[in-house]
């Protein structure tokens, strides 16, 4: 069984580059993801270097009895920052995730 081109999201598919190294990815390897952040009218992108712990997806539904379509499925990476934090992100069609060397 193949794995589909992109996974899945709550907004739109992730890009088959991002999908092919989430899935290449293995805890302990560093990576550096970058995101735009956007307040009002404001955008700007920031990037955080860490170590990859895993990637799995938030699934959530509403709080009222609704049809399954309704459910939100969003792509989560985990990592750890180089300070030590326990670090996850959202992946959305803006995030850039690369690994890094040392």
């Amino acid at each position: 069984m193949s794995s589909p081109a992109s996974l899945p999201s709550a907004t739109r598919p992730v890009s088959p580059e991002l999908s092919a190294l989430l899935r290449r990815l293995q805890p302990g390897q560093r990576i550096r993801v970058t995101q735009t952040v956007r307040v009002g009218l404001r955008r700007w992108q920031t990037a955080v270097i860490g170590v990859f712990r895993g990637f799995n997806y938030l699934c959530t539904g509403l709080a009222t009895d609704r049809v399954p379509e309704d459910d939100i499925v969003v792509p989560i990476v985990h990592f750890t920052k180089d300070n030590g934090e326990l670090s996850s992100v959202t992946v959305d069609e803006q995030t850039r995730i690369e690994a890094v060397e040392g």
